[in-house]
Protein backbone atom coordinates (compact mmCIF):
# COMPACT_ATOMS: atom_id res chain seq x y z
CA UNK A 1 0.00 0.00 0.00
CA UNK A 2 1.26 3.45 -0.86
CA UNK A 3 1.17 6.41 1.50
CA UNK A 4 0.59 9.05 -1.17
CA UNK A 5 -1.93 9.94 -3.84
CA UNK A 6 -1.24 10.26 -7.55
CA UNK A 7 -1.96 13.66 -9.05
CA UNK A 8 -5.15 12.28 -10.57
CA UNK A 9 -6.33 10.77 -7.29
CA UNK A 10 -5.57 13.99 -5.42
CA UNK A 11 -7.44 16.03 -8.02
CA UNK A 12 -10.51 13.78 -7.80
CA UNK A 13 -10.47 13.84 -4.01
CA UNK A 14 -10.13 17.62 -3.82
CA UNK A 15 -12.83 18.15 -6.43
CA UNK A 16 -15.20 15.86 -4.57
CA UNK A 17 -14.47 17.57 -1.26
CA UNK A 18 -15.14 20.98 -2.82
CA UNK A 19 -18.47 19.72 -4.18
CA UNK A 20 -19.46 18.31 -0.81
CA UNK A 21 -18.60 21.57 0.96
CA UNK A 22 -20.82 23.33 -1.57
CA UNK A 23 -23.57 20.77 -0.87
CA UNK A 24 -23.15 21.36 2.88
CA UNK A 25 -23.50 25.11 2.42
CA UNK A 26 -26.73 24.60 0.47
CA UNK A 27 -28.29 22.28 3.06
CA UNK A 28 -31.06 23.67 5.19
CA UNK A 29 -30.16 24.36 8.82
CA UNK A 30 -32.39 21.41 9.78
CA UNK A 31 -30.49 18.97 7.55
CA UNK A 32 -27.15 20.32 8.79
CA UNK A 33 -28.35 19.82 12.37
CA UNK A 34 -29.44 16.26 11.60
CA UNK A 35 -26.04 15.43 10.08
CA UNK A 36 -24.26 17.03 13.04
CA UNK A 37 -26.42 15.03 15.45
CA UNK A 38 -25.54 11.82 13.62
CA UNK A 39 -21.83 12.42 12.99
CA UNK A 40 -20.86 14.75 15.85
CA UNK A 41 -18.86 17.37 13.94
CA UNK A 42 -19.03 19.16 10.63
CA UNK A 43 -15.75 17.51 9.66
CA UNK A 44 -17.20 14.03 10.30
CA UNK A 45 -20.39 14.90 8.44
CA UNK A 46 -18.40 16.18 5.46
CA UNK A 47 -16.24 13.06 5.55
CA UNK A 48 -19.41 10.96 5.40
CA UNK A 49 -20.71 13.00 2.47
CA UNK A 50 -17.40 12.70 0.62
CA UNK A 51 -17.18 8.97 1.30
CA UNK A 52 -20.73 8.49 0.08
CA UNK A 53 -19.91 10.44 -3.07
CA UNK A 54 -16.71 8.49 -3.72
CA UNK A 55 -18.40 5.11 -3.21
CA UNK A 56 -21.54 5.96 -5.20
CA UNK A 57 -21.91 4.18 -8.52
CA UNK A 58 -20.61 6.28 -11.40
CA UNK A 59 -24.04 6.73 -13.01
CA UNK A 60 -23.90 10.46 -13.39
Amino acid sequence: MTDSFSDTQASVLLGTAEKMIDVWNRLSPEKQAALLARFGTQENALAALVTTQLLAPATR
